[in-house]
């Protein structure tokens, strides 16, 4: 199943034709255009990026409402998170981005999101980790081959030095399964390229709805 479409586009006719940057700006605003529909961006929040062949690499533009993407609100950055354009800014948590890329050699596209059930649930408690176990689900993410098991997902508190922010997730990506959770901020999934990125993204914010729900369940009976 394809999440995105196939289709090449060229630049406007002020610039060069580029196929493969205009492929990644297709797939950025296709996705800004599923995270939408599913409430995970809401006003200008969350951002998207692909990492093309050549290292380039395609981030959405600072204040954009991810739903509404046009060719314009993608813009090109360094492996720094430095524009390639001075006139253009990206979002601070572009470095976030960026550290993925860095890190992983195989990650071609990084999502971020803030929906209902991640800001909730990372806010009700104050455990360093959420875990998922036992659901069919949790095959999504890369190397699970079973419901049987039992995946940590950590929680950083909410940093506006994204700099920082950044050291302390460095401290624990190699152990990351499902992405990574920002408290009462939103979520981190990344993949080889943009359709397992938005699975994984799906997925994991599939997981942490049921797990809202469960916890209503529980506050009801409790209170029956």
């Amino acid at each position: 199943m394809s999440f995105v479409t196939d289709t090449d586009y060229t630049r406007t006719p002020s610039g060069p034709s580029d196929i493969a940057w205009d492929k990644a700006v297709e797939q950025i605003i296709h996705a800004g255009r599923r995270m939408d529909q599913r409430g995970w961006v809401p006003a200008t929040a969350g951002n998207l990026s692909v990492r093309l062949a050549d290292g380039r690499i395609a981030v959405t533009r600072s204040g954009g409402h991810k739903g509404f993407l046009t060719r314009q609100g993608v813009i090109e950055v360094g492996l720094d998170g430095t524009s390639i354009r001075p006139e253009d800014r990206p979002s601070a948590e572009t470095l976030l981005h960026c550290q993925i890329y860095a890190h992983f050699p195989d990650a071609g596209a990084v999502l971020h999101g803030h929906s209902v059930a991640s800001t909730v649930l990372s806010m009700a408690s104050t455990d360093s980790e959420l875990y998922l176990a036992d659901y069919e689900v949790l095959k999504v993410f890369e190397g699970q081959t079973t419901h049987e098991t039992r995946l940590a997902v950590p929680v950083f508190p909410n940093d506006q030095d994204i700099a920082r922010l950044s050291r302390s997730v460095d401290l624990f990506l190699n152990d990351m399964k499902a992405g990574y959770i920002i408290r009462g901020h939103g979520v981190y999934v990344w993949g080889p390229d943009m359709d397992t990125a938005l699975a994984r993204l799906e997925g994991l914010e599939f997981l942490l709805a049921c797990e809202l729900e469960q916890a209503k369940l529980r506050a009801a009976v409790q209170e029956a």
